[in-house]
């Protein structure tokens, strides 16, 4: 299991980040400060580590140096949102950059990209009843080959991604279909319909009052 470090003093977005992380599948530790964070990383491996700049202690960028010499890729997570902070991050080492508030959906999906850069994710995903083969983006169900357009794949990787999550149609829209959002639900209903039909999955994935949809497993 891919194991990921959460550095981040504010308790309640560490919690928030690590409730998501975990519900994806990552198995997940956490440090409030730079020194735990140091202690940590010198007993046990992370495939990752998403670290906030400002800490008590140790403050990210100094840990950051340390990080990068045992070849941990890095996400900074921070408030600072100017040029030159990101800058200096980048140029720090890191292998994104995350400023808060952020959407749960865009960190997991940051996560991934760093984690399939460094060959740390697998090919395919077991889900309920279902094999999806990243690489060949083919989906089998029972021995069964499912077939999918292209938005109908991304959408059900969206859900996977973001299972038992709810989802705005807003995020599904600008997600799979990479535009703003203009307030045309029926293109992101008419699409989750099709899925749940070929997938079979009408009892997993449901509509969310007023938001838009969640895969319950």
């Amino acid at each position: 299991m891919i194991k990921v470090l959460i550095v981040e003093d504010e308790e309640p977005i560490s919690n928030l980040i690590k409730m998501n992380l975990m519900r994806a599948g990552y198995q997940c530790s956490q440090a409030f400060d730079g020194t735990t964070a140091a202690d940590i990383i010198e007993n046990e491996h992370f495939d990752l580590i998403l670290l906030d700049i400002m800490l008590p202690g140790i403050d990210g960028y100094e840990l950051m140096e340390y990080f990068k010499a045992i070849g941990v890729p890095v996400i900074f997570i921070t408030a600072m949102s100017e040029l030159n902070d990101r800058v200096k991050g980048l140029k720090a080492g890191a292998d994104d950059y995350i400023t808060k508030p952020f959407e749960m959906v865009e960190m997991l999906a940051r996560v991934e990209t760093v984690l399939r850069r460094y060959n740390k994710t697998s090919n395919k995903i077991n889900i309920l009843d279902i094999e999806i083969d990243l690489s060949s983006r083919v989906v089998i169900k029972n021995g069964t080959h499912i077939s999918l357009t292209m938005k109908e794949f991304d959408l059900l990787l969206l859900f996977v991604r973001n299972k038992n999550i709810a989802l705005y149609r807003e995020t599904i829209y600008e997600n799979v279909w990479g535009s703003t959002y203009m307030g045309d639900s029926r293109t992101v209903d008419l699409h989750v319909q099709r899925l749940r039909k070929k997938m079979g999955w009408e009892q997993y994935i449901k509509a969310v009052y007023k938001i838009g949809y969640r895969l319950e497993v």
